[in-house]
């Protein structure tokens, strides 16, 4: 639950586009979580530590798909509205699928988040319980925590949709996330432990 790159997406999503875009952000987050959380449970995230050359490819892809996001951002800070159109049809992502589809990308693509499970699950599964169903328990759980704080995270960011319909917040919100964005890519590219 810690501010990151996937808290920064169901904020900006939910208060650009509404509340149900936000949510569909959220749930594509929660669905890369829970194939973090498969792959953990059938070894495949131990590549992500055992192997750099895997570890630093999906980091790249990472860092440039945040990229991607923080120049996308950008962009719509610069853009004006169409006259007569209202804030939110100006803002990206442009749907509920899209804004799904981001989720999940910006989940997948985190390298961090695949050492997150593989690296705190394990410690909790009971010596002789079953590895794949004590996993999938254990990201069941985590998956049930993120929902609840994601509800509550677009319920609150939507709450702003009004005020994001003025230009001037609109544009700085777009340029403060762009920008934090651009940080997460650089962070995430300096990073240089698996």
């Amino acid at each position: 639950m810690a501010p990151g790159p996937d808290s920064l997406l169901v904020v900006r999503t939910s208060a650009t586009r509404g509340r149900r875009s936000g949510l569909a952000a959220a749930l594509g987050i929660l669905t890369g979580c829970v194939g973090w959380g498969l792959a953990t449970a059938v070894g495949l995230t131990a590549l992500l530590t055992a192997s750099r050359m895997v570890y630093d490819t999906l980091r790249m892809c990472g860092a440039a798909y945040l990229v991607l996001l923080g120049v996308t951002a950008l962009r719509h800070a610069r853009k004006p509205p169409a006259p007569g159109a209202s804030e939110r049809t100006t803002a990206a992502p442009p749907g509920r699928w899209a804004a799904f589809r981001t989720g999940v990308a910006t989940n997948l693509l985190n390298p961090k988040a695949g050492v997150f499970y593989l690296s705190l699950i394990p410690q909790f599964v009971p010596r002789h319980a079953p590895v794949f169903g004590a996993t999938l328990l254990f990201t069941a759980i985590d998956a049930a925590e993120l929902a609840v704080w994601y509800w509550l995270l677009t319920r609150a960011a939507s709450a702003l949709g009004e005020r994001v319909r003025r230009p001037v917040f609109r544009r700085r919100l777009e340029q403060l996330t762009g920008v934090a964005f651009l940080g997460f890519a650089a962070g995430l590219l300096a990073d240089r432990s698996p």
